[in-house]
């Protein structure tokens, strides 16, 4: 007895669901929900959020930053919500009134215990393979952050970075974080 097979979902599908209710991503053309991020996770992408928006409000011809949730279509079946992505000038043309086209030149993700594995995994390959230069893993369990250069290894990070450290990227010359302040609860 056959049985049907599903076809993938497609970033066209995905445009249909609606603007309002529970988030969405499409991960290999499949639907995945997710509930609102916890408080920490929110503190996080706010602090990173608000530095980095600091540092380009001085140099604006850097690029832009943007927060979840933001649409990413990195391919037909894969339609994804960065914590954060920054577009570089030179990728702006992926910009559109939807969100982007294309692949952000670095990208964020906050680890949550329901997600986790897709970032970590899945969502990872699909930035490696896509264009993505640089992820930046956030676990707020470890208070680290594991930093991918993709163009070097899209298997295993560059650097992972503790409390004491402090997070730079060639992509945003200048900028600095401090990882303590990153996991700073408020």
């Amino acid at each position: 007895m056959a049985h049907a097979t599903v076809p993938p979902l497609t970033k066209y599908d995905y445009w249909e669901l609606p603007e309002a209710g529970p988030q969405y991503q499409l991960i290999n053309g499949d639907l995945f929900m997710a509930p609102a991020p916890n408080r920490f996770h929110q503190d996080i992408s706010r602090t990173i959020l608000f530095e980095m928006m600091k540092f380009l409000e001085g140099q604006p011809a850097l690029g832009i930053v943007y927060d979840a949730p933001f649409d990413v279509v990195l391919t037909d079946l894969n339609v994804f919500q960065p914590d954060l992505a920054f577009f570089s000038e030179r990728r702006r043309r992926f910009l559109t009134e939807k969100g982007a086209e294309g692949a952000p030149d670095l990208v964020v993700e906050i680890l949550s215990p329901s997600t986790a594995h897709f970032d970590l995994d899945q969502k990872r390959v699909v930035y490696a393979r896509t264009g993505v230069d640089e992820l930046w893993i956030v676990d707020p369990e470890g208070e680290e952050v594991r930093i991918y250069h993709f163009r070097e290894d899209a298997d295993s990070p560059r650097l992972v970075l503790r409390s004491g450290d402090a997070i730079k990227t060639s992509l945003l010359p200048g900028f600095e974080i401090a990882v303590k302040k990153i996991f700073q609860r408020f």
